[in-house]
């Protein structure tokens, strides 16, 4: 392919992945950590990016699948291709022709056999001149008791620095300690669908519902268990000026049992929004969860309107955090689960995990299946699903 046309190729990809996101050149700049005006050199085809890295971030961001991901990957490199010199072949060294033959060498006449040496006389063994003190050992004892001292030396030592580290544990572990994550991240765990929709899972008949801000306290006091689907809000940002990538997140199940033969007890009696977020939702029902980035709807409006989902890699700092609403439903255990966010900055990367707001597991268990209670604000009382109009 032609030069103009690789580059061309390369960057008509990069307009049509700009464009299906509909973001200004600033605003996906920032979140790939480049300038607006290098991002349009990209797309206008005047530069290649040295690697690849950053165009498959910008694709993972407008939602590219692998395909295409691939693709990408393909004309970026025949783009990269075009602007490197092409390596010269070394010349052939010529072979060598035909010469003329080395005289051959004179074979050497054989040695004749040496005459057998005559065995010398024995002479008797002169004592040595240098003087022992007695009780000390020969010099070839002396050599071979030297080198049980340098043995016994090193195990010493060794035993020493285990010994050391045994009795020391925290000062050893503080030297090999890796430093802190360059960001930091709050959690609110008790969140509920439009402000007002949630099912706790409860094993005695609880007090009436209460407001949503009191959610948390109200569940740890009857330790309630959140019913078929747990709302998760993770706000990270960095603790400098330098950016942090966050690049993927994941869902790690820690335990999984049968679910909980709790009754459930509904916090609202139906309720609706205007607007759906757009969030990450979760199948822990799946031998390997994923944390699958949805759309959002707005219908505030006359006429309503996508929220389209944002994948992955975000990028933060101390000025520009982020946040992720995270949606997890189970319809057959009770899963206890964390949420591991990767993240890189200025060379480093590294993983945190992320509980709730005590830092213990998150927990969800299903809820089909069992009775369903709603709460008759009239009569004070609560009552089952088919009395309320509710069901499981």
């Amino acid at each position: 392919m032609p030069k103009d046309a690789a580059v061309e190729e390369f960057a008509r990809l990069v307009r049509a992945l700009k464009a299906r996101d509909g973001r200004s050149y600033e605003a996906l700049g920032r979140r790939l950590s480049v300038s607006a005006s290098t991002l349009h050199r990209y797309c206008s085809g005047a530069t290649v990016p040295e690697e690849f890295a950053v165009v498959d971030r910008l694709a993972l961001l407008c939602g590219a699948d692998e395909e295409e991901r691939r693709a990408l990957e393909a004309a970026w490199s025949r783009a990269d291709r075009t602007r490197r010199p092409p390596v010269p072949e070394p010349d052939a060294e010529p072979e060598p022709g035909p010469g003329p033959r080395p005289a051959p060498e004179p074979e050497a006449e054989p040695a004749p056999d040496p005459e057998p040496a005559s065995e010398p006389e024995h002479e008797p063994e002169l004592a040595p001149v240098h003087a022992r003190a007695p009780g000390l050992p020969s010099g070839r004892r002396r050599s071979r008791w030297g080198w049980v001292g340098v043995v016994c030396g090193t195990l010493a030592v060794v035993g020493t620095v285990t010994l050391g580290a045994v009795l020391l544990p925290g000062k050893t572990e503080e030297r090999a300690a890796e430093p802190p994550a360059p960001l930091t991240w709050t959690v609110a765990s008790h969140i509920w669908k439009n402000g007002c929709g949630h099912t706790y899972l409860v094993d005695r008949t609880p007090p009436p519902p209460p407001e949503a801000a009191d959610a948390r306290s109200w569940a740890a006091a009857r330790g309630a268990v959140d019913g078929g689907e747990t709302m998760v809000r993770v706000s990270v940002q960095g603790k400098g000026a330098a950016a942090v990538v966050l690049q993927a997140l994941h869902v790690r199940v820690v335990e999984r049992g049968a679910p909980l033969p709790w009754a459930a007890y509904r916090m609202d009696d139906g309720c609706g929004g205007a607007v759906t977020p757009r969030r990450f939702e979760v199948d822990l029902d799946r031998p390997r969860p994923v944390a699958r980035a949805l759309a959002g709807y707005d219908a505030s409006g006359e006429e309503g309107r996508t929220l389209p989902a944002v994948s992955f890699p975000y990028v933060v700092s101390a000025a520009e955090p982020e946040e992720l609403l995270v949606s997890a439903g189970t319809a057959g255990c009770d899963c206890r689960w964390y949420l591991e966010l990767e993240w890189s900055s200025e060379g480093r990367r590294g993983t945190v995990r992320i509980g709730d707001e005590d830092g213990a597991p998150f927990r969800t268990s299903a809820s089909k299946g069992r009775p369903v209670y709603g709460y008759d604000s009239v009569g004070r009382a609560w009552i089952t699903g088919e009395s309320s109009g509710q069901s499981g």
